[in-house]
């Protein structure tokens, strides 16, 4: 009897995970990941320390902003990489909801896994979600809400959005205070959306509190010795260049000379050059020069005899930015001074935060540019609290751009699940129990949010569906005093666009990890030597 061997393609290195093991292997790393970030969902969410490892080690980060952790945490499972970069995309789409979009399609995934022991084919699951998530969205756009036709009732529609999104941050407790900066800050936008000409500055020192809004650009770099510390009417020079050219800089170079009055030479030699570059550079008529790069003593007492206030080393995001508020141009040679474009501004004065001196530019050619300095008792508080309000400008510029508008804590993932539990009654086959699933699914980010504040979500979730059912649609979780409440009263509002996002971007990561069957590890490429012939 000749017995057979399984017919093995792959090479040693190379591994497959096929059918059930493949399938179960995504769920639980998808599921993982969402357990792993659920609990810091919703205003009484916790937080998490990342401490890292390798070049950094030792360094601490204290966030509950799912993006942050999901980027700093290495993980080996594909679906689990499927969900990170989901976060990560809502995090550059809208800024927000990232924590929840990742819950979202781990939630859904948890319920497929249900439905395929129950021996429901995956392309079912499939057709069930897509018509749920239609269901879901329409049901979103109907419930939502356009106030931008009324200047003061948007206002406050936006100021209830940046309420909401910074109530689950460590900002929370200042919400009023950074509500009211963000706002003003995206207002004067005028609609365009150009978050890069709102910059935030952090600064040690102080509360929270005493952070603010300045309607000018701050450099956080000081002025060169002897130069004018003020200077009004500025016509600016922004330039990306070496001041000190003619070093001889090629590694492993050598000058031999055969006397010391040969240095002496060669020094004035290089001070001449220096010279010629700063007379080409006054022949611009500026009075301000800006330098992306250092700028050497000498150089320095020219354009002090000049008069020109010289700033050196402002790093690249600062002179980037800077061109942009200015009206100027980043330039690197000075040959031509009729076709550089200068930047301008009112006036260019020192300003005092805390022990540090900052150089504040005033009206500046773009209106909307302004500034809003951070301050915090550490590190980690500063940081936090920037990628919170960095958040809250997102979503804002985004609500000026779609200027719709629904209802927050935990009633539109009701209304969308109520919505799709209706239709799943009027839909004939297997397709129903997927929307069934789906609407189940929806449902668990309102339970979430009443159990990481400590509150009996079965009371809570049942009494919100019965309000829902009845037709409250404005119903949704008062998490002060752990009741169910109307959020139009409560002025809990969220941006149409986060919520559009998080149930579309988290369907289709969900789909992609059911449709899977097969996971082939690929085996790794080997560097081929050439040795060469002897």
């Amino acid at each position: 009897m000749v017995s057979l061997n399984p017919v093995r393609i792959l090479k040693n290195e190379a591994a497959e995970e096929k059918a059930e093991t493949a399938r179960m292997s995504s769920f639980i790393g998808a599921i993982a990941v969402g357990d792993l970030v659920k609990s810091t969902l919703g205003p009484k969410g916790m937080d998490k320390i990342l401490v890292s490892s390798g070049r950094n080690e030792g360094q601490v980060e204290v966030t509950n902003d799912g993006a942050t952790i999901l980027k700093n945490i290495g993980v080996d499972n594909p679906a689990a990489k499927v969900l990170v970069d989901i976060s990560r995309v809502q995090d550059d789409e809208v800024g927000d909801g990232t924590t929840s979009v990742t819950v979202l399609a781990a939630e859904l995934l948890r319920e497929a896994e249900k439905l395929i022991d129950q021996k429901i084919h995956p392309q079912t699951i499939i057709a069930g979600w897509r018509r749920a998530t239609e269901v879901a969205r329409n049901a979103l756009m109907n419930a939502s809400l356009d106030h931008s036709g009324d200047e003061a009732t948007f206002r406050e529609d936006l100021l209830n959005i940046a309420r909401t999104t910074l109530s689950s941050k460590i900002l929370s407790q200042y919400k009023e205070h950074f509500s009211k900066l963000a706002v003003d800050a995206v207002l004067r936008l005028k609609g365009s959306g150009n978050l890069s000409a709102i910059q935030i500055i952090r600064k040690k020192g102080g509360t929270l509190e005493d952070s603010f809004l300045d309607d000018g650009f701050l450099l956080d770099k000081k002025v060169g010795q002897h130069q004018p510390k003020r200077v009004e009417n500025a016509k600016i020079l922004i330039a990306n260049t070496p001041m000190d050219t003619d070093k001889i800089k090629v590694f492993g170079s050598r000058v031999r000379v055969d006397s010391m009055a040969k240095i002496a030479e060669l020094e004035v030699a290089e001070k001449e050059k220096m010279k010629d570059k700063v007379e080409k550079i006054l022949k611009h008529n500026a009075n301000v020069f800006i330098n992306r790069q250092l700028i050497y003593n000498y150089p320095e007492q020219l354009f002090a005899d000049a008069g020109v206030m010289a700033i050196e080393h402002a790093d690249f995001d600062g002179i980037e930015r800077l061109a942009l508020v200015t009206g100027g141009e980043i330039v690197s040679t000075f040959d031509f001074p009729d076709k550089v474009k200068l930047g301008h501004c009112d006036v260019i004065e020192e300003i005092m935060i805390g022990e540090d001196t900052l150089l504040r530019f005033g009206g500046v050619p773009l209106g909307e540019a302004c500034s809003i300095v951070i301050r915090g008792a550490t590190k980690q508080i500063i940081d936090e609290a920037d990628r919170s309000l960095h958040d809250a400008l997102c979503v804002l510029a985004a609500t000026v751009r779609e200027t719709r508008v629904v209802y927050g804590g935990g009633c539109s993932e009701m209304l969308m699940a109520c919505a799709v539990q209706s239709e799943a009654t009027q839909t004939p086959g297997k397709e129903a129990v997927a929307m069934e699933a789906f609407a189940r699914a929806l449902q668990m980010l309102p339970i979430i949010i009443a159990d990481n504040a400590g509150y009996d979500s079965a009371q809570l979730i049942s009494e919100l569906r019965a309000a829902h059912t009845q037709g409250n649609e404005t119903y949704g979780l008062n998490m002060d005093i752990g009741k169910i409440g109307c959020m139009k009263e409560l002025g809990i509002t969220e941006s149409f666009v986060v919520k559009r996002q998080v149930l579309l971007s988290a369907a289709e990561a969900a789909e992609m990890i059911l449709r899977v069957d097969s996971i082939i590890k690929a085996a790794p490429r080997k560097r081929v030597q050439d040795r060469g012939h002897c």
